[in-house]
């Protein structure tokens, strides 16, 4: 496999501004500003987000947080949905620390001002795919996110040891005797600066943007997972991307999400000839997990030859759906459509990375010095697919024990007062960027994913993907950009690399890794499959558990072949 240089760019120390930080946060989301809000106040917290802090996908989230805080609901039951929805491979002290956790969590939100819907002066709780029971707060109808990362962007503007920088790429985490020290940063302001911090935290969220169809915004195209890459941590689960069964599919349109409640509030799939298809596939019908219907979406696309098929809600009161969903029902006008009567286009999307940076129960990757919260890891909480309304509740818990932790170590640490410039630089290539479209590039990468990395792979399919990624990385990866633009595909291809690799060492079917040359489920591949930099080969890591069919969503059987 060929390997880009250790860093993008040419620095040197003595050409370039530094600035000095106890605790450095990159991304603005839900988990780093959830961790910044964890941090000890005594210690100055520096926050480097790349668009603002209404930028990030945490803004973007519809559906809600899960919790169990229905009398009636039980925390076994809400392990048991996200084991199930994992088909074997979470990590069950993970799922428990979460979900046991998420009732303060949602209180936490609350007491900082987060307006959840409520009816009859109780929160009002939906029920998504994968859910065995009503257990999801949401905000604004359908627009949890913006509702979460208000309160929470105001909270945060309290704190006095707390700087935001917005606008800002990191370009590069920077390591000395394989310990992370800080990072490289640009903007147009100042252009290169060197951040030199105690600790580092990454919750640059994901990676949609590689793929051609997608719900996530701009800025996620995989930043945080190549930094890490790069910086020598571990990533695994790269083969786990989860598609979004229902985005809305309209010509010249965003591909924008319709919220997974609307199908808990009782919305059919339907194909062309109005056939509802979801009993066919699982008991559960729409409310299977996502991985389940999105295959299911793809058979029918295939079946009825036609690029998408449509959610139906016609059956169900205009009024109270209008006032559900009044986010999705004003975009759906814009398009001419009427969300209460019309069949409304949809097919998957890529929408959330269950793989990155491999991390343990308190956000510690294998780097010293580095840790990680959100999207950007893989935590052990989502398995192969991830169970709806679980990711703002991973961000929340995971910011706030990285926050914790990341206090403590720089309060333990003797030599705090001695934080200055360390001698580190990289020299400037000959290699050009001339004549290069880089906007081809990314669009030609798109396209390959989704046709090759999708829904379904095969492995004839991933060799051809993995043969013309590598092409690319070849000639790109060398080159030393000086925008974001090319720093962006530079990490897509290495991402989108490491996912083809993932994907073609599975040889099994499981959760939202689809290989239809493999359609069994392996007892030996209860496994994660892990990258290191500088190592050829992948990592496995067994997962130290029994698992039963229950563990498993229908139709998914074990084998022992």
């Amino acid at each position: 496999m060929f390997e880009g240089p250790r860093y993008l760019v040419a620095f040197n120390p003595k050409r370039v501004p530094h600035c000095f930080t106890d605790v450095l946060i990159l991304g603005g989301g839900l988990a780093g500003l959830r961790a910044a809000l964890a941090v000890d106040v005594g210690l100055k917290v520096t926050v480097i987000t790349k668009d603002d802090l209404r930028g990030s996908s945490s803004v973007y989230a519809q559906g809600g947080i899960a919790g169990v805080v229905d009398p009636e609901d039980r925390f076994d039951n809400h392990v048991k949905d996200t084991l199930s929805a994992g088909c074997g491979l979470c990590h069950e002290s993970v799922v428990d620390l979460v979900i046991r956790e998420a009732p303060d969590r949602i209180a936490e939100l609350i007491g900082w001002g987060t307006k959840f819907d409520e009816r009859n002066g109780t929160l009002e709780l939906g029920r998504e795919g994968g859910h065995s029971h009503h257990r999801i707060v949401h905000a604004l109808g359908d627009a949890t996110g913006r509702e979460v990362m208000r309160a929470v962007i105001e909270q945060t503007r309290k704190l006095d040891n707390l700087e935001v920088w917005p606008d800002t790429f990191t370009i590069d985490l920077l390591t000395i005797d394989g310990i992370c020290r800080g990072a490289i940063v640009w903007n147009r302001k100042h252009g290169k600066t060197i951040v030199w911090a105690r600790q580092t935290i990454l919750a640059t969220g994901g990676v949609g943007q590689i793929y051609r169809e997608t719900t996530n915004p701009e800025g996620a195209s995989g930043d945080g997972m190549a930094l890490a890459w790069r910086a020598g941590a571990r990533l695994r689960d790269m083969e786990f991307m989860q598609f979004h069964p229902t985005v809305l599919y309209i010509a010249g349109g965003a591909r924008s999400l319709i919220t997974e409640a609307v199908r808990g509030a009782g919305a059919h799939l339907v194909d062309r000839d109005g056939f509802r298809f979801m009993p066919e596939f699982d008991s559960r019908a729409e409310l299977a997990p996502r991985d389940v219907v999105s295959r299911a979406i793809t058979e029918v696309m295939e079946r009825t030859r036609h690029s998408n098929v449509f959610l139906d809600l016609s059956h169900l009161d205009g009024t109270a759906v209008r006032a559900r969903f009044p986010g999705m029902a004003a975009l759906c006008k814009t398009f001419g459509l009427d969300l209460t009567r019309d069949r409304i286009p949809v097919r998957p999307g890529a929408h959330y990375m269950i793989g990155g940076v491999a991390v343990d129960r308190v956000g510690r990757s294998s780097v010293p010095g580095l840790w990680a919260a959100g999207e950007v890891t893989s935590s052990g909480l989502h398995g192969a697919n991830r169970l709806a309304s679980n990711s703002l509740l991973e961000g929340l818990v995971y910011g706030a024990h990285v926050g914790e932790e990341v206090s403590q170590a720089v309060l333990k640490d003797e030599k705090r007062d001695e934080l200055q410039a360390l001698s580190l630089s990289h020299p400037k290539t000959t290699a050009s960027s001339e004549s290069f479209d880089l906007a081809d590039i990314r669009n030609s990468l798109r396209s390959l994913m989704w046709r090759h990395v999708g829904v379904e792979r095969s492995g004839e399919s991933l060799q051809e993907a993995l043969g013309t990624v590598e092409g690319w990385c070849r000639y790109v990866l060398p080159i030393q950009f000086s925008e974001p633009a090319g720093w962006q595909l530079q990490n897509m291809l290495e991402v989108s690399r490491l996912m083809i690799l993932s994907a073609l060492e599975r040889t099994e079917t499981r959760g939202v890794h689809v290989r239809s040359d493999c359609p069994q489920t392996l007892e030996k591949w209860i496994t994660h499959i892990g990258w290191t930099r500088g190592q050829n080969a992948p990592w496995h890591e067994s997962i130290n558990q029994t698992v039963t069919s229950a563990m498993l969503p229908t139709k998914m059987v074990l084998s022992k072949d």
